[in-house]
């Protein structure tokens, strides 16, 4: 009878130990299961991440070469307008009225109109000699 309590005693040790190793096996497959699934998720991530990080440092490459293109463009444009403005505030006294009215303006470029006809004409009589 001792020996039949012993055989069932290890045959439920055997069972125990069956089904322990069974939920174990079965533990470890849904856990190394869910580590590749883990792991995939995480490359994919990682490749997804670093070309985006690639686009991105590109992006940043090609406006900074714009922004350094502009910047010089400004400059220069600023330097054309820095010229015109200069030259704009040396003709400003050639066309600021000079308390002349009209009509003496008017008698004036005509005064001038004859003399340079009365220049022409001594100019074409000293060719004809």
């Amino acid at each position: 009878s001792e020996s039949g309590g012993i055989v069932g005693f290890l045959e439920v040790i055997l069972s125990d130990f069956a089904r322990l190793e069974t939920e174990t096996s079965t533990a470890e497959d849904q856990a190394a299961s869910a580590y590749e699934k883990f792991m995939d998720e995480t490359n994919e991530d990682i490749a997804v991440k670093t070309t985006e990080s690639d686009h991105k440092t590109a992006k940043k490459r090609d406006v900074d070469a714009d922004t350094e293109s502009l910047k010089k463009e400004l400059e220069l444009t600023q330097d054309e307008l820095d010229a015109a403005n200069a030259y704009y505030d040396k003709l400003k006294p050639d066309c600021v009225d000079n308390g002349l009215s009209y009509t003496d303006r008017v008698r004036m470029r005509e005064e001038e109109i004859q003399s340079m006809k009365e220049a022409l004409n001594i100019l074409d009589q000293q060719d004809l000699v």
